[in-house]
């Protein structure tokens, strides 16, 4: 089967590897309908060292089950399913907290060892407790929508959520790629009354004033910190969410955090250590970590079905496998937002 692999910094490339088949009795087997470009993709498509077999790509995915093993008992050939960017069993303590990204047995799609989704098929591990099956053709229109029930609007959703998003807070969101623009969407269902996003790419911030920000910020810094201050009368925001991961990012979500208000981080960090002093003094709350998005979806899904909220909004390209290298360049040189990609 043909599947994406990166071999490092700027080398993505399209290539046949063995078929995706069961391994073990809980596996499930699909054929990728929709699989998309993350942002976190571009980690290392900027930094990755150079390694001879390379890494699959791929962490977001709506598929056919094709087969599945003797131990799966609630997934079905034939079914469409949601695949979250992570597996879990969905059986342990910590699945039934819903915290399933962080499951004893589960692990993260996006290497040899599980497969990368930006692929013709994919094994699944722990099917049962991953796959989520929906009622939609596989050609439904909602499907971009969908497709980021998998990761990014479940994503933008943890940082809303572990920013203690609430009806009447001022929510700041650091970050205007398609987890911050997520981000918005959840910010405003959850009932902030000001959201204040902070980017510098003129249409993805107008898409995300028509998800519901009320107020752009496109410095960057300092002049960022401060222009936050400023419109919320010197105090800062109550919720914040980090959707980035970078250094500055971080910084700036401490500079701009409200005493007593709380920090929602989902970008993948690629910064030092907090300094715990200054959240001490300011009772300031750091939560979040890898969304669990397999917990989110029975929330979320009504609300892409009838369309209250238009999450697949955030794609603005899309390509078949051969068009997925240029995708990564046209995202890292942010000539598109997020690719959807039709294998």
């Amino acid at each position: 089967m043909r599947a994406t692999v990166m071999h490092k910094a700027g080398d993505v490339r399209i290539e046949s590897i063995p078929d995706a088949a069961i391994k073990e009795p809980t596996d499930a087997v699909i054929r990728v309908t929709r699989a998309c470009i993350c942002g976190s993709d571009l980690w290392p498509y900027n930094d990755l060292e150079e390694t001879p077999r390379g890494q699959p790509m791929g962490h977001e995915a709506i598929g056919i089950v094709e087969d599945v093993g003797q131990d799966v008992h609630h997934i079905k050939r034939g079914q469409i399913v949601i695949m979250p960017f992570g597996y879990s069993d969905g059986t342990c303590p910590i699945c039934h907290e819903g915290t399933n990204t962080a499951c004893p047995s589960g692990g993260f799609f996006g290497s040899w060892d599980s497969g990368g989704a930006q692929a013709e098929a994919l094994r699944i591990p722990l099917a049962d407790g991953t796959l989520y099956p929906i009622d939609v053709g596989q050609d439904d229109a909602l499907m971009p929508a969908l497709l980021t029930l998998s990761d990014v609007m479940g994503t933008g959703h943890h940082a809303a959520v572990t920013s203690r998003v609430r009806p009447g807070v001022t929510a700041s969101v650091i970050g205007d790629g398609a987890v911050g623009l997520c981000g918005v969407i959840a910010a405003r269902r959850l009932g902030a009354e000001r959201i204040i996003i902070m980017g510098r790419h003129e249409s993805r911030l107008a898409l995300a004033r028509e998800f519901g920000a009320t107020d752009v910020v496109s410095e960057r810094g300092n002049e960022a910190i401060a222009k936050v201050r400023e419109l919320t009368g010197g105090y800062g925001a109550h919720s914040v969410l980090e959707c980035v991961g970078s250094a500055q990012a971080m910084d700036t979500a401490l500079g701009i955090v409200r005493p007593g208000g709380a920090i929602g981080r989902v970008g993948v960090p690629h910064y030092a250590p907090i300094d715990g002093n200054g959240t001490f003094f300011g009772n300031i709350t750091i939560a979040g970590g890898p969304a669990p998005t397999r917990s989110y979806i029975d929330e979320l899904l009504p609300e892409v079905m009838d369309g209250r909220i238009e999450p697949g909004r955030v794609f603005d390209r899309e390509t078949d496998l051969d068009g997925v290298p240029d995708g990564y360049r046209a995202m890292n040189d942010r000539e598109a937002l997020k690719v959807l990609v039709r294998p």
